[in-house]
């Protein structure tokens, strides 16, 4: 993907914000794939700071002074002094990993550290935050003193860096047509994330376009609008959308449900496809202790170690009786998941399946082209994606573990399994750390940041902002039922916030 480095004497050192799932995913990746080092986390929840802290930071031991942050408030109170103490930074490089709404408020305020940044997709929940972290990182008036990369993790494994290299390097069909492309989320993984969950309402986090897929429609823009290795950048014309929450509504319930709103107290239970005593309680009595039933208890792996099997199933249960009624506060409704909700009862909004289409005019260099995209809810796959590819001179068909590329005029098929590596999004995880950690380590040994982060990161703040201003002006395309311009959308949403 880059080309090889030799490492710094010292080990870049980092600070993880948020040591849910995805710190977790991202700190592993670290440990197992980089020279990297991973001093300090800043995590509200005691558990799972601690839990953090011994397995990648502090070991069997106790947290020392600047290891261990309640809040990541705390970490820049205690950076801040200190260098005004006159000691050195305490860290190079920060990932960010909290809720999504809380990206801008953590990267804006981590910004006059001049620390490196690495933040989970998306970069904020809406275009006005994107456009204050740009601003932010003072991107727009100088060269930047510090790396910025984003979550986007697709760009970043084996499957979809050999299709970009067959796209546009090999031309292996010729001239790129059109492109369909799906995300299957999985039909209880949806429910599990986008009706129980964090992401379930739009006016709480974000559209599910952009909470889900985003990094889907920043794919669909590297590969045909991002400058290749003989072409330059490709603006979209058009973009247009359609879709909504086409099932999971009060208006789907069952009949047996009747007003059941919680499964553990409906009578329904045991012939719902979307029980969760069934999504997670029969998962964990398997012996199944992983994603997503450690979300709904992080502990419950360490209540099944020291009280037992009986203990740990209660406090499972327990926890997905939780339920709400019309008394119910709001914002304590909207302040947590509740994973024991029935899902024709659980307020969401966000849609549950999608799809985005964009156009591209023939410019000169480029020809016209255009490129679907389809984010679906009702799946077995789970976030397993797939794509077809058109070209003046074959086709090729991938599904995230092999691209099968027809050349037209022989009628040959040849067939590329790239290496399947661990970690999530098919090594795409992995991919990203080792990126980023590359490209911290080139600039402490001289290396500008402007070329490390275009040799190692690939790609600018600039782009990010234009791949997160896509799926905004999707979403707009879709609420008022228009085909944009995205010349015009650009011009007069984004481009004049960027000076």
């Amino acid at each position: 993907m880059s080309p090889s480095f030799h490492s710094p004497a010292r080990a870049p050192s980092f600070l993880v914000i948020g040591a849910g799932s995805r710190g977790n995913a991202y700190s592993k990746a670290v440990v197992d794939a980089t020279n990297g080092k991973l001093v300090a986390v800043a995590e509200p929840d005691e558990y799972k700071r601690i839990r953090f802290g011994h397995q990648y930071i502090w070991g069997d031991g106790s947290p020392q002074p600047g290891q261990s942050f309640e809040d990541w408030r705390d970490f820049i109170k205690w950076e801040t002094k200190q260098r005004q103490d006159g000691g050195p930074p305490s860290v190079d490089g920060v990932f960010v990993c909290v809720l999504d709404e809380l990206h801008a408020e953590v990267v804006i305020a981590l910004a006059p550290l001049k620390l490196h940044i690495m933040c989970e997709k998306p970069l904020a929940t809406n275009l006005d935050d994107c456009v204050r972290i740009f601003k932010s990182l003072d991107c727009a008036t100088k060269e930047p003193e510090t790396l910025f990369s984003i979550c986007h993790v697709l760009r970043y494994s084996p499957h979809n860096v050999t299709l970009r290299k067959l796209l546009l390097e090999e031309k292996a069909i010729g001239d790129v047509l059109s492109i369909e492309h799906t995300e299957p989320v999985g039909w209880w993984h949806f429910s599990h994330s986008y009706v129980r969950g964090n992401w379930r309402k739009e006016s709480k986090t974000a559209p599910s376009l952009l909470t889900k897929s985003c990094h889907d429609i920043d794919l669909l823009l590297w590969l045909l609008c991002s400058p290749g290795p003989n072409t330059g950048l490709h603006l979209p014309d058009t973009i247009s959308s359609s879709g909504s929450l086409a099932y999971f509504k009060q208006s789907r319930k069952p009949k047996e449900a009747g007003s059941a709103t919680n499964c553990l107290s409906c009578a329904f239970e045991p012939s719902c496809m979307y029980s969760a005593k069934k999504i997670y309680h029969d998962r964990f009595m398997r012996g199944d202790l992983g994603w997503p039933v450690k979300i709904v208890l992080p502990d419950l792996e360490d209540t099944l170690r020291h009280k037992g099997v009986d203990m740990a199933s209660q406090r499972l249960l327990n926890s997905l009786s939780e339920d709400y009624n019309s008394l119910t506060p709001q914002g304590q409704v909207d302040a947590r998941p509740w994973f024991g909700r029935c899902v024709y009862e659980a307020a969401n909004d966000v849609c549950d399946d999608q799809v985005v289409t964009m156009t591209w005019d023939d410019n000169g260099e480029q020809g016209s082209k255009s490129a679907t995209f389809h984010m679906v809810a009702f799946t077995d796959k789970i976030c397993e994606r797939r794509s077809r590819i058109y070209g003046t001179r074959g086709e090729i068909e991938a599904d995230s573990t092999t691209i099968t590329v027809l050349d037209f005029p022989t009628g040959r098929k040849k067939i590329h399994r790239p290496k399947l590596e661990g970690g999530g999004h098919g090594g795409g995880d992995g991919g990203l750390v080792r990126q980023f950690v590359k490209a911290v380590e080139a600039v402490m040994e001289g290396s500008s940041v402007s070329e490390a982060q275009r040799t190692y990161i690939g790609c600018d703040i600039e782009e990010i902002i234009r791949s997160h201003a896509v799926v905004f002006a999707a979403e707009e395309a879709r609420l008022k039922k228009q085909v944009l311009s995205w010349d015009s959308w650009w011009e007069a949403n984004v481009s004049k916030l960027l000076v």
